[in-house]
C-alpha cells in the first residue's frame, strides 16, 4: 500500500483523485483541444444589445416590438450633426447626400429642429430595412464624406456600443489581472505560485467564454462582465486547493501530497462553491430576463472553474511543484491580534449598534432613486456614441417618440384619434397615414372623387372614370359601377399606387412628365406605407414634449390607452417606445426585487444550515450579510444619486452569494476554536488565521467591481460594478470589524440552537507512537476533547470525528499498514 493510501485512506475518492494527478498529461491534452476550440468558438456567440429584448413576453414592450416586425419595416437612418457651418452650405450637403445611392431621403428645414447654433442636424433614412447590411456600407459612405467635418453621427444601426464596451472590459480585464498577481504575490508563499493559479484560472476562463455560443444569445451585460466576475468570485477555489496542498507536501511527497490534497479539497471546495451559486439561482426567477441570462452564464462559469481547478490544477501543481520550492519567500500578510482584541473589548458596544445601522440601513435604502433607462446617469467615460448624442441633444430640441399601434382599415378612425391627441399639451407632433401631406393640401387617406382626382393630376376626367371604374370593378364594388361614379371616393394613396400598378402593367398609358410625377408619389407613399401600415395592424408616431423617464410620462403612457380605446379594442393596442420600455421595467423592478431578496436567502440559508448543523449561526451570518447590502445601497439614497435598477438586482444577490464567503470563514474558524479557548483566545486566533483569506478574495472582489464601475460608459454595467465593489469593500469591513462582536454576544445563541447529525460514534484503541489531527473525544493517557494536532506515545481509546490517525514507527516514520480514518472500522 502506498503512502497516499497511508496519509488519506483507500477509499474510492482517493482512487479517483489518483487517476487525475497520473493521468496529468490526458487532462493536458483535453484543456488545449478545448482551449483551442473556445478560442474559435467565442466568434460563434450571439450577443443582444437591447435591453427591451429580455422583458417579460407579457409586457407591452415585448408584444408591441414583436407584432411591429412582423407588420411594418423599419429603414436604416442615421443623424448627423455638421458644426461651425452657414445653412447654404447645409443645403448643399443635403444635396450632395441625396445623390448617393440608396439613400432614400434627407431631412433638413431651417427651423431650429436641424439648423441652430451655426449647426445642421441631418435626418439621413435609407432605403433598406435596418437589419440589411447594405445599411452598413451606406453608413460608411456617409461618414467617409464627412470625414473632413466637424461632424457628430449617432445611429442604431451596427453595434458600435458594444464594440466600444468589448474595448472597455479588455482593458479592464488586463488591469485585474495584474492586481490580482499583485495580490497573490503579496499573500503567496511562493512566487512560482501565481503562474499555478493563472493557468488554472485562464484555462477556465477561455472555456467559459467558448462555450457561451451553446447559450445561443447571451445579454452584452453578461458578455461584459462575467469574466471579470468569474475571476474574482472563484479564484477562492484555487487557493484552498493550492494551501491544502503545501499542508500535505509538509509530510508527503509531490505526488501523494497532491492526490489527498485533492481529495480533501474537493468536498471543500464544492461546499464553499454552494452560497455563491445559491445566491445567483436567485437571479434565474426574475422576470427581466437579464437576471436569468446572467445567472445561468455565472453559474456556468463557477462550475467550470470548479471543473479546473479539479481535473487541470492537479497537474499544473505537478509540473510546478519544485519550482514552488525554489521560490519561496517570507509571508508579507501580517499578524492582526489587535481586531480580535478590539473586538472582545467592544463587543457590547458595536454589536447592538450594528442592529441599529442596519434597521436605520433599511428604512433609508427603501428611499433608493432607481431609474430604468440611460438619460438620468452619467458614467464615468463618455464614448464617441453617446458624445455625439449628447452634442445633438445640446443644440437641437429632440422629441420623446413612441409609437402606437393598433387595427388598420379604417383611415378616418385614424385621423380622429390623431386629432384627438394633437389636443393634449403633452403631444408635440403625430405622424400617420392620415395626417401625412401628399399634394396640394390633401393628406395620403384623403378620399378623392374621380373628379378631385382628374384635378390633382391635370388629367381628363373621362381618363379618371376609368381608372375609378376598374378601380371598383377591381375592388369588387360593383355597386359603385352602378350607381355611378360621380360621389365614388377612395383613398389617395390607395388610387395612386392602383394607378401606378396599371401602368406598369400596361393597362394605363400617360405623359413623361405625369408619369415621372405619379413614380415619384408611387415611391414615397409605399416607403410611408410600409412604414406605417401592416396587413392587419397601422401605426402612427407621437412626439412628446415629456422626458423619456419620469411619473408623468408614464401616466401620459397610460392615458394614451385611455384615448385609443375610445376608437379600438382594449387588448389590440400597443404602446412602444424607450418610456414604454421604462415603465416595464419599472413594473418588473418591483415583482424581482422581492423574489430575488427572498430566494437568495433561502438558498444561503439552506447551505448555512448543514454547513454548521445551527439554526442560530446562519441567521447571525444573513443578518450581518443583509445589512451589509442595506448600507450599501443607503448612500446613493443619501447622496441622491440615480442608480439603474439592475445594480441592485444582481449585485445583491452576488453579494449575498459571494461575500457571506468572508463570513463563514471567520464563523467557521471560531466555531472550531472555541472547542478549545476561551471567548478572547478563540476570537484573536480566528481573525489572525482568516484575515489572509478575507483579504487575498475580498480585495479582488472589490477592485474588479471598483474599476468595472470606473472605467465604462455603458450605465447598467457602471452600476453593476459601483455597487459590487462598494458592496464588498462594506462586507469585507463589516466582516472585520462587526462580526466578530456579534459572534461573541451570540456565543450562548449559536450553542442553544445548535442541532448535531445522529451518527454512531466510533472508538478507537490504539497503542504505540502516533500522530492524530482533529477532533478527539476519549482518553489519551488522560482525558482529552478538542482539535489535537500531535504525536503520541501511548495508548488511545477514544472517538475521533473529522481527523487521521496516523501510526508512525519508532523513527517517527509513517507506517503504511496503520492508516485509520473516520467511518473505517478499527
Amino acid at each position: 500500500m502506498d503512502n497516499t493510501e497511508a496519509k488519506g485512506g483507500n477509499s474510492f475518492m482517493l482512487k479517483i483523485c489518483a487517476f487525475i494527478v497520473d493521468k496529468r498529461n490526458l487532462f493536458f491534452l483535453i484543456y488545449a483541444i478545448l482551449c483551442i476550440f473556445a478560442a474559435i468558438s467565442r466568434n460563434w456567440v450571439s450577443v443582444e444589445n437591447q435591453l427591451s429584448e429580455y422583458l417579460p413576453e407579457t409586457s407591452e414592450t415585448w408584444r408591441g416590438l414583436k407584432l411591429m416586425e412582423e407588420q411594418f419595416i423599419t429603414y436604416g437612418s442615421t443623424k448627423v450633426m455638421v458644426a461651425n457651418i452657414d445653412y447654404d452650405q447645409a443645403l448643399l450637403i443635403k444635396e450632395d447626400l441625396e445623390n448617393i445611392e440608396g439613400v432614400f431621403s434627407v431631412d433638413l428645414d431651417d427651423s431650429d429642429k436641424h439648423y441652430n447654433n451655426g449647426s445642421a442636424l441631418f435626418n439621413i433614412t435609407f432605403d433598406y430595412s435596418e437589419n440589411d447590411d447594405m445599411c452598413l456600407v451606406l453608413l460608411d459612405q456617409v461618414k467617409e464624406y464627412f470625414k473632413d467635418y466637424d461632424y457628430y453621427l449617432s445611429t442604431t444601426l451596427g453595434d458600435t456600443q458594444s464594440e466600444l464596451i468589448n474595448k472597455e472590459m479588455s482593458v479592464i480585464s488586463v488591469i485585474v489581472v495584474f492586481v490580482v498577481v499583485g495580490v497573490l504575490l503579496l499573500t503567496s508563499q511562493a512566487y512560482a505560485e501565481v503562474p499555478v493559479l493563472l493557468l488554472t484560472f485562464g484555462s477556465a476562463a477561455l472555456v467559459q467564454m467558448g462555450t457561451n455560443f451553446l447559450l445561443g444569445t447571451i445579454s452584452f451585460v453578461s458578455d461584459s462582465v462575467t469574466i471579470v466576475l468569474q475571476l474574482a468570485l472563484s479564484v477562492d477555489y484555487a487557493v484552498i486547493f493550492l494551501n491544502r496542498y503545501k499542508e500535505e507536501h509538509a509530510e508527503l511527497p509531490y505526488r501523494e501530497a497532491c492526490i489527498v490534497a485533492l481529495s480533501k479539497s474537493i468536498p471543500e471546495i464544492s461546499g464553499s462553491s454552494l452560497t455563491t451559486i445559491g445566491g445567483l439561482i436567485a437571479m434565474l426567477f426574475m422576470q427581466f430576463g437579464i437576471g436569468k441570462d446572467m445567472g445561468i452564464v455565472l453559474i456556468k462559469a463557477i462550475l467550470l472553474s470548479l471543473l479546473s481547478v479539479f481535473l487541470l490544477m492537479p497537474g499544473i501543481i505537478m509540473l510546478f511543484a519544485g519550482l514552488m520550492e525554489k521560490t519561496q519567500h517570507k509571508n508579507f500578510v501580517p499578524q492582526i491580534p489587535f481586531v480580535g482584541k478590539f473586538a472582545y473589548a467592544t463587543r457590547y458596544i458595536i454589536a447592538p449598534l450594528f442592529v441599529v445601522v442596519i434597521i436605520i440601513a433599511n428604512r433609508v435604502s427603501s428611499k433608493t432613486p432607481y431609474v430604468y433607462g440611460y438619460t438620468q446617469i452619467t458614467p464615468p467615460l463618455i464614448n464617441e456614441v453617446q458624445k455625439a448624442q449628447n452634442m445633438q441633444d445640446d443644440n437641437f430640441r429632440s422629441d420623446n417618440m413612441v409609437a402606437l399601434v393598433f387595427p388598420s382599415g379604417d383611415y378616418e378612425k385614424e385621423k380622429r384619434l390623431i386629432d384627438d391627441l394633437l389636443t393634449y399639451d403633452q403631444v408635440t407632433s403625430v405622424t400617420g397615414l392620415a395626417n401625412t401631406e401628399a399634394l396640394n393640401g390633401y393628406t395620403l387617406t384623403d378620399k378623392l372623387t374621380p373628379r378631385q382626382f382628374s384635378e390633382l393630376l391635370n388629367i381628363d376626367y373621362e381618363i379618371a372614370e376609368l381608372v375609378y371604374t376598374a378601380y371598383a370593378v377591381n375592388d369588387e364594388d360593383y355597386a359603385k359601377v352602378v350607381n355611378g361614379l360621380a360621389n365614388y371616393k377612395v383613398p389617395l394613396i390607395d388610387m395612386f399606387m392602383f394607378v401606378y400598378q396599371e401602368v406598369e402593367e400596361g393597362y394605363v398609358t400617360l405623359s413623361d412628365e405625369l408619369m415621372e410625377q405619379l413614380s415619384n408619389a408611387d415611391r414615397m407613399m409605399n416607403f410611408a406605407k410600409q412604414q406605417l401600415q401592416g396587413e392587419d395592424y397601422s401605426r402612427i408616431l407621437v412626439y412628446l414634449s415629456l422626458p423619456q423617464e419620469s411619473d408623468e410620462t408614464f401616466a401620459f403612457l397610460d392615458k394614451m390607452h385611455t384615448i385609443t380605446e375610445k376608437y379600438y379594442d382594449e387588448d389590440k393596442i400597443y404602446v412602444v417606445g424607450e418610456s414604454v420600455s421604462q415603465y416595464d421595467l419599472k413594473k418588473c423592478f418591483s415583482r424581482d426585487n422581492t423574489v430575488t431578496s427572498v430566494i437568495s436567502i433561502l438558498a444561503v440559508l439552506v447551505v448555512l444550515l448543514f454547513t454548521f448543523k445551527s439554526a442560530g449561526m446562519p441567521v447571525l451570518l444573513i443578518v450581518v450579510i443583509q445589512g451589509c447590502i442595506w448600507i450599501n445601497f443607503s448612500i446613493p439614497a443619501l447622496e441622491h444619486d440615480n442608480l439603474f435598477f439592475l445594480g441592485y438586482l444582481i449585485v445583491s444577490s452576488i453579494q449575498m452569494g459571494a461575500n457571506i464567503d468572508y463570513a463563514i470563514v471567520i464563523a467557521g474558524r471560531y466555531t472550531e476554536l472555541r472547542e478549545t479557548m476561551g471567548k478572547r483566545d478563540a476570537i484573536i486566533n480566528t481573525m489572525n488565521l482568516s484575515f489572509p483569506t478575507i483579504i487575498t478574495s475580498g480585495t479582488m472582489l472589490a477592485v474588479a467591481g471598483t474599476l468595472i464601475g470606473n472605467m465604462t460608459s455603458d450605465c447598467a454595467i457602471y452600476g453593476i460594478g459601483k455597487c459590487l465593489g462598494r458592496g464588498t469593500i462594506i462586507s469585507i469591513l463589516i466582516t472585520m470589524f462587526v462580526l466578530p462582536q456579534i459572534l461573541l454576544v451570540g456565543d450562548k445563541v449559536i450553542e442553544l440552537t445548535a442541532f448535531v447529525m445522529n451518527m454512531p460514534l466510533q472508538t478507537r484503541q490504539r497503542a504505540g507512537t502516533m500522530r492524530i489531527d482533529g477532533l478527539v473525544r476519549g482518553h489519551i493517557d488522560g482525558n482529552i476533547n478538542g482539535v489535537v494536532h500531535a504525536i503520541v506515545k501511548g495508548n488511545i481509546s477514544a472517538y475521533v470525528e473529522s481527523s487521521d490517525i496516523q501510526m508512525l514507527d519508532e523513527d517517527g516514520k509513517p507506517l503504511d499498514v496503520q492508516k485509520e480514518v473516520v467511518g473505517e472500522e478499527g
